[in-house]
């Protein structure tokens, strides 16, 4: 992924009260020792859980977030385990969100954030992967 595409500041409105709409300009690639930290956690398990998103175990939920999507795609001794990781994943992928709205001073953000990574995750998810859709239902990439 080039540099480049990845440091991109996102334009956000934000409501603000009655008054109408307020334009907010977040950097999503801001970075906090705290951010660098759950990204990094997120990079090692990425390598643990990458097949179980080509299988279909696993898809990308349209809410930024990892579910089990097919519990049968994984050998019953294995589930347990793939459970305990799409949980690390999501505890670290929630505080992310909240932690690049606090590091751009509106932890209100959170919500915005969150959104945003959610479409990106689905629009780099590679082909094969299932991501969820606005219904609720399934696709594959």
């Amino acid at each position: 992924m080039k540099r480049s595409a990845i440091r991109l500041a996102v334009t956000w409105a934000l409501l603000a009260g009655a008054s109408g709409h307020l334009q907010a300009q977040g950097n999503l690639e801001i970075d906090t020792p705290a951010i660098a930290s759950l990204r990094a956690s997120m990079q090692q398990r990425h390598q643990q859980i990458a097949g179980h998103y080509e299988s279909g175990a696993i898809g990308l939920t349209r809410d930024g977030l990892v579910t089990v999507r097919d519990a049968s795609q994984v050998p019953l001794p294995q589930r347990g385990r793939l459970s305990a990781l799409v949980a690390a994943e999501n505890r670290d992928r929630e505080a992310l969100y909240q932690e690049i709205a606090r590091a751009n001073g509106h932890p209100e953000w959170r919500e915005q954030v969150q959104a945003t990574f959610s479409q990106r995750w689905i629009d780099k998810a590679r082909p094969g992967w299932w991501v969820q859709q606005a219904d609720k239902g399934w696709a594959q990439r």
